[in-house]
């Protein structure tokens, strides 16, 4: 009898599953090569590095998600790798298999110490990384302090700083990332150089979804990529919780990404509805643009994205009209109908409606009733563009028709021919060549009248004397080189003895002043004052702005050029 028993085979340990990794978090730049958009600063600090004129304090700086913390994880690399062979130096290619860089990439590293300023914002905080950045690095080249959200830091922490920061240990690097760099104090700024890392464009981060879906077997059409951009607004971080957002709303046997399939998921109004309706409004149609819009806040559109895809249109068909490279990424059918509108509808048209659409846009974005606030909006708009233009206006009144938008009714016409009007002759009229103009005549030695002296005091320098005199001197008699003035409004002794000697130095002979009480002129302000009114009430009365008036029974005039004070 045998004493072995066949106990079978070794239990075998449970291999637990593997816990799934945002894309944000799993397609984080772990290279300079890999951080989109931000070229300017990775020469930056390629050539810095190069040279050896490195820093001792980074601020990065932008909106959420365009790579603040994985370039300070990036630069802890750089700094710190040792290349594949252990020999190596600083590198803006860090190898990432060293331990140094495996260490920074796993967060693991004892002398990299990552601090998020938003928890930690005392000064008790800031004294443990003073006492700290005393002692030198364990195993790496530098000991890196990396503190995110920056502006948290209170005031008295900011202050604790600020010292270290300006003269640190040379094994000691600082980089700081916030995204509010205005609540940074300028004495923190002045001692870090700072980098302003941009927004990421839609068209590099529709190439950037492109690759990560190749990486997770993913179909998607590009359309979809780009509305994930946009949605994104520059912002990696958020384009890939977008991107995994549609990955998980396409499903396991869904055909992929479609560009449907992320409108109905983000909200957005389809691109097409929104063409139409901009072509009801502006048609006037009424009705239907308040039945579309009812179609598309049934389908769950937000009001305030409806207004916001016509301010895109609307911007869309100017950039079109001024001539702007078109939209690779543009379908074909958007880009004819842009082209189709910017050569039928106008600058000023185009100006209006943009107006409008984001004063409504404000309007819905704070009412207590948003479909309501939208359906007003695009009311006022529709009626707006049955409005004539004014340049127009003013073109057909001075030819002898205008139209009127009336309520529900058709553009009345003004008569042909308007009273007090000369004819209006289809042909042109000759063109005469300009004269050549007359040869300037000497300036003569003695102004032709008070108004010409009081010029002539103003082009010399004398701005002080030349405005009492134009506001206050009332003249009974002129006569070079003498002046009456009227005694009823008195002239001060410093006065007449400063336009005495100016007037001598002006002509070169002495002038006569003198006093009579009679009432005199008026003075050049009442003159001028009355002039501008007698202009105002002309233009009032003209034939052109009466037919206007006609046109138009409530308008007024609401402003009209004044005269004013030299002084």
């Amino acid at each position: 009898m045998s004493d072995s028993f066949d106990l079978g085979e070794p239990p075998q340990p449970v291999t637990k599953p593997v816990a799934y990794r945002v894309l944000a978090r799993k397609y984080r730049p772990q290279t300079f090569s890999e951080l989109i958009g931000q070229d300017a600063m990775v020469q930056t600090l390629g050539n810095a590095i190069r040279r050896d004129r490195l820093a001792h304090a980074f601020l990065m700086t932008g909106v959420r998600g365009v790579g603040k913390t994985s370039t300070a994880r990036l630069i802890a690399k750089a700094l710190n790798c040792v290349g594949a062979d252990g020999q190596g130096g600083p590198t803006i290619d860090p190898c990432g298999v060293c331990e140094p860089c495996r260490a920074i990439a796993e967060g693991r590293h004892i002398d990299v110490i990552e601090m998020d300023a938003a928890s930690h914002t005392g000064v008790d905080d800031v004294r443990e990384i003073i006492e700290a950045s005393r002692y030198a690095a364990v195993t790496a080249r530098f000991k890196i302090y990396i503190v995110d959200e920056v502006h948290m830091l209170s005031k008295n922490a900011f202050n604790a700083l600020l010292k270290t920061l300006e003269e640190p240990p040379a094994h000691v690097k600082f980089l700081f990332a916030t995204t509010e760099v205005n609540k940074v104090p300028v004495t923190v700024l002045s001692r870090c150089q700072r980098f302003d890392l941009r927004r990421i464009t839609a068209e590099a981060l529709a190439d950037h979804f492109a690759w990560v879906c190749g990486q997770e077997d993913v179909v998607a059409e590009p359309e979809a990529l780009m509305l994930v951009a946009r949605a994104a607004e520059g912002s990696a971080r958020d384009g890939l919780s977008i991107l995994d957002q549609a990955i998980a709303h396409a499903g396991i046997e869904g055909g992929g990404i479609t560009a449907d399939a992320v409108r109905a998921m983000l909200g957005l109004s389809d691109r097409g509805a929104v063409r139409d309706l901009l072509g009801m409004i502006l048609s006037g149609d009424a009705p239907a643009a308040l039945a579309s819009l009812r179609r598309q806040y049934d389908y769950g559109v937000d009001p305030v994205s409806v207004l916001r895809s016509l301010l895109e249109t609307v911007h869309g068909i100017t950039l079109t009209k001024v001539g702007s490279a078109p939209d690779a990424t543009q379908p074909d059918e958007e880009r004819a109908a842009f082209a189709d509108w910017s050569a039928s509808l106008s600058f000023p048209v185009l100006h209006r409606l943009w107006q409008l659409f984001l004063k409504g846009h404000d309007e819905v974005g704070r009412a207590a009733l948003p479909i309501e606030a939208a359906e007003m909006a695009l009311l006022r708009a529709i009626h707006a563009s049955s409005l004539p233009d004014p340049g127009e206006l003013a073109r057909r009144i001075a030819q002898g028709g205008v139209a009127v938008a009336g309520s529900g009714a058709g553009p009345a016409q003004m008569p042909a021919q308007m009273p007090g009007l000369p004819p209006v002759s289809a042909a042109p009229a000759a063109v005469t060549p300009p004269a050549a103009p007359p040869e300037p005549e000497p300036e003569p030695v003695f102004p032709v009248d008070f108004e010409a002296l009081v010029a002539r005091l103003d082009a010399a320098g004398s701005l002080a004397l030349a405005a009492r005199l134009y506001n206050g001197a009332r003249v009974v008699h002129y006569a070079p080189p003498a002046i009456v003035f009227s005694g009823s409004r008195p002239m001060a002794t410093d006065t007449v003895a400063e336009l005495t000697a100016a007037l001598k130095s002006l002509t070169g002979q002495a002038w006569k002043l003198s006093f009579d009480d009679v009432p005199g002129t008026p003075t050049l302000k009442e003159q001028a004052d009355a002039a501008a009114e007698a202009e105002r009430i002309a233009a009032w009365d003209s034939p052109i702005v009466r037919a206007a008036r006609d046109a138009f029974p409530d308008a007024i005039l609401e402003k009209w050029p004044t005269s004013r004070s030299i002084a």
